[in-house]
């Protein structure tokens, strides 16, 4: 069974920076890209980054563009979403998801069939 789960959300201040991590256990992670999204109240999930199987290919959404990172690590099984000079119109819940292949193709969440519960980031002010 494929697990995906995401930890490191919180309440921070506008400005601040936040870490959200992603585990996932039940498949080889070191095949597949990953992908984060966020969805945030009254609005569609959007993608956000997504970093193929091996990092050689990232793709960053139009409101992670310049300030957040996306990166991997195929030892732990775990992706990450580094976020700086967070604004309030970041507030949402971000989820992490592991993709059908090894690299993005443009697809949107149709490219993903393994999806974790989402974290909530709130950015205050």
């Amino acid at each position: 069974q494929v697990q995906v789960a995401e930890s490191g959300g919180g309440l921070v201040r506008a400005g601040d920076s936040l870490t959200l991590a992603c585990a996932v256990s039940g498949r080889t992670f070191n095949v597949y890209h990953m992908g984060w999204f966020r969805q945030a109240p009254g609005k569609d999930r959007e993608l956000v980054a997504a970093i193929s199987w091996n990092g050689d290919s990232i793709f960053y959404g139009d409101s992670a563009k310049g300030r957040f990172t996306v990166s991997r690590d195929n030892v732990k099984n775990t992706v990450h979403l580094q976020m700086d000079d967070l604004k309030p119109e970041d507030t949402a819940v971000y989820f992490c998801a592991s993709g059908r292949g090894g690299y993005y193709r443009g697809g949107g969440e149709q490219e993903y069939n393994y999806w974790g519960q989402g974290t909530q980031v709130t950015v205050s002010s």
